[in-house]
């Protein structure tokens, strides 16, 4: 199985962010069923949430051998519903038969340098029907220090993440989420210019940033935040 060593330690800070992990789950669970395939997985922090232990099989891809460790451990101990099951690698490790009702990339494209073959590989193990979903750090012109030490290419825009995926897809869903979350990123970016978050950052944002941002991403119709979710069927 391929083996890809992760070079960011932010999925700790990020872990205990459940408010912001619940906000966007709430756009992505009616199309989460059946067999569900996590690619890069991480630790579990995200499948925790989403995976609600009655959808047929929901396998945890990673490649990073230390993550991949933590998350099977969790999923043997029970720590994740017993539909969970994880797999050391890469998209490139499943077998072609094995198809998907759906295929989550909740901030992993990004770490990808040709997302577009990536993502072509997703749409070959999804089912007819079967549905893409892919959530991504927005906006290019906030690149910075953060992004280069945890690994990320790139940052996207709406025009970015449509071209980046498969033809034969209908788009269904694309929004921006969390616009305090914008804006506290370009004060970061232009003003503090941290390179990393802290801890009571991270906890700050979650527990009183995220909240405000619901109805006020609800005003924009989406039009703007500091992150871009789609969802695509494969037809």
């Amino acid at each position: 199985m391929g083996e890809i060593a992760y070079v960011g330690n932010e999925l700790d800070l990020f872990e205990q962010a459940t408010a912001w992990k619940k906000y966007y789950g709430h756009f992505l669970m009616p199309f989460l069923g059946g067999r569900v395939l996590e690619v890069g997985a991480g630790i579990g922090g995200t499948t925790s949430i989403l995976c609600r232990g009655t959808e047929d099989k929901w396998l945890c891809l990673e490649p990073d051998p230390q993550l991949y460790a933590r998350l099977d451990n969790k999923i043997r101990s029970g720590q994740l519903p017993s539909c969970c099951y994880s797999l050391k690698g890469t998209t490139s490790d499943l077998p072609p038969l094995e198809k998907f009702n759906a295929i989550l990339y909740i901030d992993v494209i990004e770490h990808i340098e040709k997302d577009k073959d990536e993502l072509a590989r997703a749409k070959s193990l999804l089912a007819d029907q079967g549905y893409l979903i892919v959530l991504v750090p927005a906006h290019p012109f906030l690149y910075n220090e953060f992004d280069r030490a945890i690994g990320h290419y790139r940052r996207y825009n709406k025009r970015m993440l449509k071209a980046a995926a498969p033809g034969g897809m209908q788009l269904l869903k694309i929004k921006y989420l969390d616009s305090l979350g914008l804006i506290a990123s370009i004060a970061n970016k232009y003003f503090l210019k941290q390179d990393y978050p802290s801890a009571k950052q991270i906890n700050f944002w979650n527990r009183f940033l995220v909240p405000v941002s619901k109805p006020l991403d609800f005003i924009s119709g989406y039009a703007t935040g500091k992150t871009l979710i789609a969802v695509w069927q494969k037809t």
